[in-house]
């Protein structure tokens, strides 16, 4: 829940930077002259790009957090079977016996979703968060029936 709550508030903090930036730069562009109006465009660009990658992420977790609840109805979400430090944190050498195991999983049922959303699981664990978000967008993907490239 702490995550949810960080998430929407993270969320909360750059939509005010958005409307302020972008305020900054229609009153950049109201100035008219040609210098102004060029900073005013850049200056609205990026909370275009911002808005949109907030948008994409947005959508990403939702999908996730939905796959996540089917695979918990089905009863098929990983167990924890990672071996943790007196700190908390998750022992490398657990986490890379996980990670071999469920990729042999994925590898002999590569058109599964669940493999993949329980691979990604794993590399999550591993500390591999861009091969953890590649393997949730494939799991996705192949929920959706999209097509998937190799």
């Amino acid at each position: 829940m702490r995550a949810k709550i960080t998430y929407f508030l993270t969320a909360a903090v750059l939509v005010v930077y958005f409307v302020l930036v972008g305020s900054r730069g229609v009153m950049l562009l109201k100035q008219g002259t040609a210098l102004t109006v060029m900073f005013g465009v850049a200056v609205l660009i990026l909370p275009v790009i911002g808005a949109w990658f907030l948008w994409k992420n947005t959508q990403f977790v939702s999908r996730a957090n939905r796959l996540a609840a089917e695979l918990e109805a089905e009863g098929g979400l990983p167990a924890d079977e990672l071996v943790r430090t007196p700190g908390g944190r998750i022992d490398r050498d657990s986490a890379d016996a996980v990670f071999a195991k469920r990729r042999a999983e994925t590898e002999d049922s590569p058109d599964d979703w669940r493999c993949w959303f329980r691979l990604a699981v794993a590399y999550h664990d591993a500390r591999d968060t861009p091969r953890a978000r590649r393997a949730m967008q494939r799991a996705i993907a192949l929920h959706d029936g999209r097509s998937v490239p190799s």
